[in-house]
């Protein structure tokens, strides 16, 4: 399962790095560094598709580990190809619920007067700025959304890495201990 989801790890972070690099590229051959509109919007869901969803796929794979350490003997029944996809499929899930949250909740906003952001990355700061409507709520329900995802995954993560550590360091051999190590 490790080597599954790392060769998905992999998909995700060339899917993150591809939906900027094609407007860094042009950017850098032209003069103006502007983005469409459709290409912001574009870039911005597959920006946040492909972050949420390596937040979330660095999760799982933390979680693999503290199951293959401190339950070695049941990792394959509980870290089963089944569990395995589902637990991938999961993350993809959320990382598209979330760009889709993340998206519309930034253009459903009213633009009016120069909608020119002269930059190759489309950020929502940047966008909501542009907005002639009122974007607090807007901003605190990105936030609130955003901060929980992050807050939630890396603490999984943090409490799994916890338990291995503490697992390892149960360990009586220094050569049991030396290998656990390795495996993380």
């Amino acid at each position: 399962p490790m080597y599954f989801l790392l060769s998905n790890l992999s998909l995700v972070d060339l899917g993150y790095s591809s939906s900027i690099t094609p407007r860094v590229l042009v950017s850098l051959s032209r003069e103006s560094k502007a983005i469409s509109y459709a290409g912001c919007a574009a870039q911005l869901y597959f920006f946040a598709t492909f972050a949420t969803t390596e937040f979330f796929l660095l999760a799982v794979m933390a979680y693999d580990r503290y199951v293959a350490i401190c339950n070695p003997l049941l990792y394959r029944l509980i870290i089963s190809k089944r569990s395995c996809v589902w637990l991938l499929a999961s993350s993809y899930m959320a990382g598209v619920a979330n760009a889709t949250v993340f998206t519309s909740c930034t253009f459903q906003l009213s633009f009016c007067g120069p909608n020119v952001i002269d930059h190759y990355f489309c950020d929502v700061l940047p966008l909501m700025r542009l907005s002639c409507t009122d974007t607090h709520t807007n901003e605190m329900l990105l936030s609130i959304f955003t901060g929980s995802i992050q807050l939630t995954t890396m603490l999984i993560i943090l409490f799994s890495y916890l338990y291995v550590t503490a697992a390892i360091l149960r360990i009586r051999s220094s050569e049991g201990r030396r290998k656990a190590f390795s495996t993380c």
